[in-house]
């Protein structure tokens, strides 16, 4: 449970990165349902939306990790 409590860092640019990143994602998410795109705009999207969703996760194991 301590470790989870690292995450909250707002002086660390690490932790806006995790949000700016988790909040591009849900964006994403948003335009993927609630627009009509095609095969190649679902792709893009989605695997733009998979990338930050493992960049939000990887600053968020980093800032868990700091000592």
């Amino acid at each position: 449970m301590n470790k989870l409590r690292r995450l909250w860092q707002p002086k660390n640019p690490l932790f806006w990165m995790m949000v700016c990143f988790n909040l591009l994602s849900s964006v994403c998410t948003w335009v993927m349902r609630s627009q009509p795109l095609n095969s190649f705009g679902l792709l893009l999207i989605g695997t733009v939306a998979l990338v930050n969703v493992a960049c939000g996760l990887l600053a968020a194991w980093q800032l868990v990790q700091v000592d």
